[in-house]
C-alpha cells in the first residue's frame, strides 16, 4: 500500500498470514479460494478467539492484528465496495480488546548526562556510540530514522546543524540540533572521512556499511546495564529501549515550556493526539514542582511571612 512504513507493511503480512493459516486449518478454505465472501462477522470472530486461544497472543497483539485488517479493509472497500463490504463491516464489529497502559520510561536530565558520558572517545566505537547517543537525543529522531542518515542530510549552519530525516510512511521533516551536539557531529564525519561522500550513512556497524535497528538496541542495552552497574541509585526502570530517547527528548522539550504544536512537528507526528501522550509529566517533576512552588511562595517558620523575596518574584495572577 502506497505510503505505508516498513513496520506497517509487516503488520500486515502478519495478521494476513494468521487469517490465511486460520481460514485453512480450521475452515478448509485454501489462499487461492479465499474471496471477501467468506470472511463475514463469524469467521472473523473465530478468527480472534482462534489468536487469542490457540495462537496465545496477548490482547495488544490482537488489537495490532484488527488494527491492520481494518486498515486493509478500508483501502478494499475503496478498490470494490461491493465486494469487501461484508469484510469490512464484519471487523467494525470486533471491538478492541482492552490493554494494561504501559508506563513510558523516560530519563532525567543527569540520567542523559550519564548515558552520554559513557561510551567515551577513546576507541572508534566509543566516537561512534557518544555521537550517535548524542544525535538520538538532541533530534528526537526514531532508531530506523537514524540508521537511514547519510552525509547529504546534514546541514550545518552557524547555529548548530539541520538534519533531513525520512521518517514513517515515506514522510520527511527538518529537524534542528543545536550546536554542541552539531559540532561533534561534524567531528565525527570528517573522523569517518566521509565529508565529500553524500551517500555515506553516518553511522555504521563493525562489519556493514549501514547500522540496523537491531545494533542499536544492542549498544542501547550495554550502556544502560553499565549505568544500572555504576549509578545504582539512577535508571531505576526496567523497560528502557531505544525510544526512551525519543520520548525523553519530548518530555524535555515539554516541561521546558516548548508548545505542543511545535513537539509534533519536530518528532513527525501525524496527529496532536500522539503528541499528548508526552503531556504526563512524571511524578519526580510534580514532586519537584510542587516543592519549588512551596519554598518560594509559603510561609515558613523561619521568616513567618506569607510568600518570600515578594519583591523579586512576580506574585501569580491567581493570587492576586
Amino acid at each position: 500500500m502506497k505510503g505505508a512504513g516498513n513496520n506497517t507493511i509487516l503488520s500486515y503480512k502478519s495478521a494476513f498470514r494468521l487469517l490465511i493459516e486460520f481460514l485453512y486449518e480450521k475452515k478448509g478454505i485454501c489462499a487461492d479460494k479465499i474471496s471477501f465472501a467468506d470472511l463475514d462477522y463469524n469467521t472473523l470472530a473465530d478468527f480472534f478467539n482462534w489468536i487469542e486461544s490457540d495462537r496465545k497472543c496477548s490482547a495488544s497483539t490482537k488489537n495490532q492484528r484488527l488494527s491492520a485488517l481494518l486498515s486493509f479493509s478500508k483501502y478494499a472497500q475503496n478498490q470494490d465496495f461491493d465486494a469487501a463490504c461484508t469484510f469490512r463491516s464484519a471487523l467494525l464489529k470486533i471491538p478492541m480488546k482492552k490493554t494494561q497502559h504501559k508506563k513510558r520510561s523516560v530519563f532525567s536530565i543527569d540520567e542523559v548526562g550519564i548515558i552520554l558520558s559513557l561510551p567515551g572517545n577513546e576507541t572508534s566505537i566509543g566516537k561512534r556510540d557518544t555521537v550517535l547517543l548524542s544525535v538520538m537525543y538532541a533530534s528526537g529522531a526514531r532508531s530506523q530514522e537514524i540508521c537511514d542518515l547519510v552525509v547529504r542530510n546534514i546541514h550545518f549552519n552557524g547555529h548548530g546543524a539541520v538534519l533531513d530525516i525520512n521518517g514513517k510512511g515515506g514522510k520527511s521533516r527538518k529537524v534542528p540540533i543545536p550546536l554542541p551536539c552539531s559540532k561533534m557531529l561534524k567531528e565525527y564525519i570528517s573522523y569517518r572521512r566521509i565529508a565529500g561522500q553524500p551517500d555515506r550513512h553516518v553511522f555504521s556497524s563493525q562489519t556493514h556499511e549501514y547500522m540496523s535497528v537491531a545494533g542499536i538496541e544492542a549498544l542501547f542495552k550495554k550502556y544502560i546495564r553499565k549505568a544500572k552497574e555504576q549509578y545504582p541509585s539512577y535508571f531505576r526502570e526496567d523497560n528502557y529501549s531505544p525510544h526512551t530517547m525519543r520520548h525523553t527528548c519530548a518530555s524535555h522539550m515539554l516541561e521546558s515550556g516548548v508548545p505542543i504544536a511545535v513537539i509534533k512537528n519536530f518528532l513527525g507526528h501525524a496527529s496532536i493526539q500522539t503528541t499528548e501522550i508526552y503531556a504526563e509529566i512524571s511524578q519526580e517533576t510534580v514532586n519537584k514542582k510542587l516543592i519549588a512552588w512551596n519554598q518560594n511562595w509559603h510561609a515558613t517558620p523561619e521568616n513567618g511571612l506569607p510568600f518570600s523575596n515578594t519583591e523579586e518574584k512576580q506574585m501569580p495572577s491567581f493570587l492576586k
